[in-house]
């Protein structure tokens, strides 16, 4: 493979271009680029382009017996479809159970003081348990006969 790669620059000479990098140009805070991919990671898993795509509506509405519409957030049995408020939900779940294993993964610094840790431990073990109640939740009311 080497060999076909340097046939071309036997007949082109490389110019000799010294590239500096801008100098306003800096590298994020490591908050800023955990920030950024927090965003992007609840844009992507709220399906905001499947939002922009299908154009679903933010909530739908089913009629009860009496004859009155009643909204609902989730899109039953159709678990390739769903409302915008559905896609949301579910993502604010994924991301808080993301930022528990984060806050997890933090108490392992050595100069972490002993209460900070206990704290920390404990609202992260709380945070994973409400995202996985919560999105278990979800998807008995997205898909009821799923999980009984």
């Amino acid at each position: 493979m080497e060999c076909i790669y340097r046939i071309p620059f036997t007949f082109i000479q490389c110019p000799n271009v010294k590239l500096k990098k801008p100098l306003w140009i800096r590298t994020p805070s490591n908050n800023i680029v955990l920030l950024v991919l927090l965003v992007s990671y609840f844009l992507v898993g709220a399906g905001v382009i499947y939002d922009i795509i299908v154009e679903p509506p933010s909530v739908g509405s089913t009629t009860d017996e009496h004859g009155r519409h009643k909204p609902v957030a989730f899109l039953p049995w159709r678990i390739n479809g769903q409302y915008i408020m559905e896609g949301l939900a579910g993502s604010f779940m994924f991301t808080l159970g993301g930022l528990g294993f984060i806050l997890l993964d933090q108490t392992n610094k050595p100069n972490m003081p002993g209460l900070n840790r206990i704290v920390m431990i404990l609202s992260s073990v709380i945070f994973i348990l409400i995202a996985y109640f919560t999105t278990k939740m979800f998807i008995r009311i997205k898909m009821p006969s799923y999980l009984s």
